[in-house]
């Protein structure tokens, strides 16, 4: 696999992070199981719907860790069942979505094999910080 580096400017101090999100997220845009929607709804407020029918919510996992949001699921099999025809796999899945700073997860439900995850985004305040310049003492200056 070949890298781009997408940061090596010397105006962007501090980005080196979203190179290994923009990876991170390349490697996981390929997989399409379970489908889900991202809607807006205003207010800052956000819903992930995923398609999630036939699980359980016990065997469904919600979880954020350091700005990455996990959505796990993995079913059970029903022992002693004889399937004559089966089209319906019980299979586990991993979807992940990468939050920015600041994003918070409000809740999930569950409803009709739709799993519904909120979130809500906090409006960006522009902040303006004046830095004091410091004078260096008077005097001759050692540049020995």
């Amino acid at each position: 696999m070949t890298r781009s580096v997408y940061f090596n400017s010397p105006f962007l101090l501090g980005f080196e992070h979203l190179e290994k999100l923009l990876e991170r997220t390349a490697r996981t845009a390929g997989d399409g199981y379970p489908p889900y929607n991202i809607e807006e709804d205003g207010d800052g407020k956000l819903h992930i719907t995923l398609a999630v029918a036939g699980f359980s919510r016990d065997e469904l996992a919600v979880t954020v860790e350091e700005n990455q949001l996990f959505i796990r699921g993995k079913q059970t099999e029903g022992g002693g069942k004889t399937f004559l025809h089966r089209g319906i796999a019980a299979r586990q899945f991993q979807r992940s979505f990468v939050l920015a700073e600041g994003m918070d997860v409000t809740g999930a439900t569950l409803e009709n094999g739709l799993l519904i995850i909120e979130l809500h985004r906090p409006t960006a305040e522009p902040v303006i910080r004046t830095i004091e310049i410091k004078a260096l003492p008077t005097g001759p200056l050692d540049r020995g």
